[in-house]
């Protein structure tokens, strides 16, 4: 976990879709295995790579603060497979003013129930907290994205085609900036109290402001890289696509191209963004 590599093969495990068709039993196997390993009382025969496997599922479905079971479209394992349609629906062509808010507030929806499914529970806060940083996102997205499009319709000296070009990259400040003000809202109470710190042991000798601030800040610099690819690539991608003789004679075949390139990206983006900061910090 102290280098990007050894991060980003932690997360491509973390992410694994497969991990949403783990059954309860096969869940509670891998924990009692894991448990065993921890007291010493093995069964033998036991590998290490059942062992592997074990803490794979564990930490693909076990929120590691409240050791309770992740609800399965807000886990990581879920966030590729059921946020990639939202994407493909930010990213469509000719949107209007409804489709814009829409999908705006269909991704900080998804967006708010994933970071509270996944959040630091080892300090508790108000669920106010949380519906703020909601709120917010919801405003923010919707605004700037509602604000940029009236602009791009506005500027005249914009040819149709370059015109529609920058609309496709609307919804990427907009996603960036209400994820930024999502994190800030939701864990403003962390900035006044500060969070735990640690020693070597792992034994907590404080809470500090300082550390709170670092990860504030690394959190919402992680929220900044994962939509880049998301929703910076895809628009470039069809924009070449799109004149190909393939899709200009099947332009049924747009949406389910476009589809398959935001899964591509998504499941580029998310591990690389992740991986960018180690869990624990020293500070």
């Amino acid at each position: 976990q102290t280098s990007f590599y050894g991060r980003f093969r932690h997360f491509l495990d973390i992410i694994d879709p497969r991990t949403l068709f783990v059954t309860e039993s096969r869940l509670k196997e891998a924990v009692q295995l894991l448990e065993d390993y921890k007291h010493g009382t093995l069964p033998p025969g036991v590998t290490n790579k059942e062992l592997w496997g074990a803490q794979k599922i564990k930490q693909a479905i076990i929120h590691p603060d409240t050791n309770e079971t992740i609800f399965m479209p807000f886990r990581m394992s879920g966030y590729i497979p059921f946020g990639t349609p939202i994407v493909v629906g930010l990213l469509l062509p000719n949107q209007t003013l409804a489709s814009t808010v829409f999908w705006q507030w269909l991704n900080q929806s998804h967006n708010a129930c994933v970071n509270y499914a996944n959040r630091n529970a080892t300090k508790p806060s108000p669920t106010s907290k949380f519906i703020q940083g909601y709120l917010g996102a919801v405003i923010s997205a919707v605004s700037i994205a509602v604000g940029l499009n009236v602009l791009v319709q506005r500027a005249n000296k914009f040819t149709p085609a370059t015109r529609l070009l920058i609309q496709r990259f609307v919804p990427f400040p907009a996603v960036a900036s209400a994820n930024i003000c999502n994190v800030v809202l939701m864990r403003h109470t962390e900035l006044e109290e500060g969070i735990d710190v640690l020693d070597n042991n792992g034994n907590i000798v404080g809470s500090s402001r300082i550390a709170a601030k670092h990860a504030l800040l690394e959190t919402a610099l992680t929220r900044v890289v994962l939509p880049m690819p998301i929703l910076v690539l895809p628009p470039i991608i069809m924009s070449i696509l799109e004149k190909t003789s393939l899709l200009r004679s099947r332009p049924r075949m747009i949406l389910p191209v476009q589809s398959l390139v935001c899964l591509a990206a998504f499941g580029l983006a998310l591990p690389l963004a992740i991986s960018l900061f180690p869990q624990m910090s020293e500070v």
